[in-house]
């Protein structure tokens, strides 16, 4: 019987839907209305994690809808709990949120002000908890809430807090100059301000007057350090424009200039004020109970934390443009929004989806008329009347993600993750932020000659990177006259990193495909081939019939012994030919090496791996001998130079190879094989990357070493001082390019050539980059020093107790 259907044939026959739909199909029957059959406490949960995220929803109901809910069901001890944790948690995960959290707790406020106690306890506990651990970040987002409900503290509220960390940041100051936490201090200081003055206003005026006089006493004044993180390198007696960008330096006058319109901060979100019809509601909250701030004590000591402090300096990707599509650097809204903005992206690294999705619902978090409408053509911001923001939430978020990928010394995160961020971004909107990165992108290309060589790469490297996410499409013909400046121009350095980078990321040919006529010399014939060609498969060649044995050799796995009677050879035919007879058979053998293990990066490191102990001999036997490893290496490789750098870096985890050897080949140039080609390995860009790799490599174990609890005193001094040694070598050799006084460059000419003229200003720059470094890692060895001696100092005290 299965095979047989009951059902009248043609179909749509189903008489109870007839009758209940009409002709285009739709349901006639009253719907149901949807029940929320989630516990309270999840309900609040998600409402209060979802606030403000939709510009369809009005702050006002949002924020009364929570708030009632938590009210009227304060004797639940779940809910409670919860709704502590989750705002503590939503400020220092989610600090655009924080002005509609406190909304929540003002209107709470009207209606359960006991709850009201039990927020502002917490509170006051974490943020003496964070004082105390030195996560001043923390303590910035916990005071930025408590500044929010400043219109229901009694007194004055958290100006005596202030006042008091400001006495740690002039007393730290006035004990030395370079000192950064008081610094940071200041910048929390002023950053809390502003909210205070927008949760009580007409409130507080001279109180923040007689604040920021003291404060204008570190905040104008330059810190030490920083020239060392200014992200330009102005050239000869050019004054550099990250000079005046100090954040502090900026804040404090942008203050001031709002202190002047009687604190307008337009840009600030006031969840609070109820909308017309909702007079009642306004009456409540100004007349609600007033709470003491319980106390907040500060140590007398305060420590910088877990992460190294620096000067910031306000770096912006717009700064140029005839109509302002970012707030200038005079608006105080230049610095709240960044912020903000900067919390969120360096908070949320664990989630890149998430993190562009806040960058692109920017608009929402501020008020009303901040930014322009979402995707405004740049074009059209010309039509804006006088009074109305030009601003473009796009621009914003973009300018913002550029300001910590060109972060000195390091940004917070990783640079992938701000370049992952961009993507994501671009992926979300890609009408919007595509005509925004654009301008960025023009804007790095014309003024990269004039800033720090550490971000001209950092563009280079997240350019190729950004590109190769979108199929390598770019306007390439914008700069094709570029080509054929000379190749020490830093305008075609770019050009041939980037390209280089992107061959890497793909294939020649498929690069070849998007470029037009004039780039196709800088992806050469050469760069075509996957397996580049074995130069001693040319009998014309010297040593060519021995390279030939020792690759047969080395494809055959031969054992070592078999490989000496051919390195004899060559030894004694290079001393007949008065050359020197272990560079000559360390070139063959090297070279072969290469050849054998082109199919892929594991074939040639089970190739070194099984040569490691002959290369090892040949490296100790001499320096010219280590040195010419690195130039097979770099000879055999030179069209496809990441692979030839991803070789080096493995013969250096073999210690075939040390830092020394690799500064030393680069830069210093102590033996003949050399590749500093008379200072034209300054202007190539994968030089400066396995220079700055190895020194990574250096100061990431020595900080290791260092860091570790159980490093005796010597092992730390003799890390410290080799690493010591490793910068000092660098400094001398590059004083002597940036001088002009290096032996190559003085045998070349005169100096007065342009070519020599842009040697020398290569040499600045990279002596710029490195010195850079020298200084943070001496830094870094003498505060682990320090760090150790209290160690010890307290674990002799705790044994005395005992």
């Amino acid at each position: 019987m299965a095979d047989y259907d009951r059902r009248p044939p043609g179909g749509h026959h189903n008489r109870k839907r007839r009758y209940r739909d009409d002709d285009d199909h739709y349901d006639r029957r009253q719907q149901r209305r949807r029940i929320d059959s989630a516990p309270l406490p999840v309900r609040v949960r998600r409402q209060l994690l979802g606030i403000a995220d939709s510009p369809l929803r009005r702050w006002a109901e949002e924020v009364q809808s929570i708030a009632q809910m938590v009210a009227d069901n304060h004797d639940d001890e779940n809910l409670r709990s919860m709704f502590l944790d989750l705002v503590i948690q939503l400020l220092l995960e989610q600090p655009l949120k924080t002005p509609f959290v406190a909304a929540v707790v003002l209107i709470i406020n009207t209606l359960k002000p006991e709850f009201v106690d039990d927020v502002l306890s917490r509170l006051a506990q974490v943020t003496q908890d964070k004082i105390a651990q030195g996560a001043w970040r923390d303590v910035k987002l916990l005071l930025k809430f408590l500044a929010c409900l400043q219109s229901l503290l009694e007194g004055d509220g958290v100006f005596p807090l202030l006042e008091e960390l400001f006495s740690r940041a002039a007393d730290l100051q006035t004990a030395s100059s370079d000192d950064t936490i008081g610094t940071e201090i200041v910048k929390i200081i002023l950053l809390t301000i502003p909210y205070i003055m927008v949760s009580a206003p007409g409130q507080f005026q001279s109180k923040a007057a007689e604040l920021m006089e003291k404060t204008d006493i570190i905040a104008s004044e330059p810190h030490a350090l920083q020239a060392l993180v200014d992200p330009y390198h102005a050239q000869g007696k050019e004054a550099s424009p990250g000079a005046s960008l100090s954040v502090c330096m900026l804040l404090q006058k942008q203050l001031q200039a709002e202190a002047g319109k009687n604190w307008e901060l337009a840009c600030l979100p006031r969840p609070w004020q109820m909308p017309l019809e909702d007079i009642e509601a306004q009456d409540k909250l100004a007349n609600a109970p007033k709470h003491a701030l319980p106390a907040i004590s500060i140590p007398e000591t305060v420590i910088a934390g877990p992460r190294p402090l620096f000067p910031e300096i306000y770096f912006s990707v717009y700064s140029d443009q005839e109509v302002p599509s970012v707030p200038a650097v005079t608006d105080i809204a230049a610095s709240l929004i960044r912020d903000g903005l900067l919390d969120t992206i360096n908070i949320l690294d664990f989630n890149r989806n998430v993190t562009a999705r806040y960058l692109m619902d920017l608009d929402c978090y501020f008020a009303e008329g901040t930014f322009v409408k979402r995707a405004t053509p740049f074009d059209e911001l010309r039509n804006i009347g006088p009074g109305k923001s030009t601003w473009k939430p796009e621009d914003v978020a973009v300018d913002t993600v550029f300001s910590q990928l060109f972060q000195l010394p390091t940004p917070e995160r990783k640079l992938v993750y701000y370049h992952s961020v961009l993507t994501e971004a671009c992926k979300l909107a890609p009408a919007a932020i595509a005509p925004s990165l654009g301008r960025a992108i023009r804007y790095l290309y014309r003024n990269s000659p004039r800033m720090d060589l550490e971000l001209s790469y950092r563009f280079l490297d997240w350019f190729s990177h950004h590109l190769s996410n979108f199929g390598f499409t770019w306007k390439w013909a914008e700069w094709a006259e570029d080509t054929d400046l000379p190749d020490f121009h830093p305008s075609k350095w770019f050009l041939k990193g980037a390209l280089d980078k992107e061959v890497r990321l793909s294939f020649a040919q498929r690069i070849q495909k998007t470029l037009p006529e004039p780039y196709l010399p800088l992806v050469g014939p050469e760069k075509e081939k996957d397996v580049p060609d074995f130069k001693f498969s040319n009998p014309d060649t010297p040593f060519a019939k021995e390279g030939q044995e020792i690759g047969a050799l080395l494809r055959r796995k031969a054992p070592d012994e078999d490989f000496q009677p051919i390195i004899d050879s060559i030894q004694s035919q290079a001393a007949e030919r008065a050359l020197d007879p272990l560079v000559a058979s360390v070139d063959v053998f090297v070279t072969a090496v290469c050849w054998v293990g082109s199919k892929s990066l594991s074939h040639v490191l089970a190739c070194i791996d099984r040569t490691k102990g002959r290369l090892l001999e040949a490296g100790n036997a001499s320096d010219a001998a280590r040195a010419q490893i690195i130039s097979a290496v770099m000879a055999y490789w030179h069209a496809h130079p990441g692979i030839a750098l991803s070789i080096i870096e493995k013969l250096l985890n073999y210690s075939i190879l040390t830092p020394f050897t690799v500064v030393d080949w680069a830069l210093v140039a102590s033996t003949p094989s050399n590749g500093t080609n008379g200072g034209d390995a300054l202007v190539q860009p994968h030089i400066f990357e396995l220079v700055s790799n190895t020194i990574s490599k250096v100061t990431s174990r020595a900080r290791q070493i260092l860091a570790s609890p159980e490093t005796d005193d010597e092992t730390r001094s003799k890390e410290a001082k080799t690493t010591q040694d490793l910068f000092r070598a660098m400094n001398d050799a590059l004083v002597s390019w940036a001088g002009g006084s290096k032996d190559e460059l003085m045998e070349e000419g005169d100096g007065s050539s342009d070519g020599e003229a842009m040697i020398r200003r290569w040499g600045q720059r990279w002596l710029r980059v490195f010195k850079r470094m020298g200084a943070i890692e001496e830094a870094f060895a003498l505060e682990a020093g320090k760090a150790a001696a209290n160690k010890k100092d307290k674990m002799a005290m705790d044994q005395a107790e005992n």
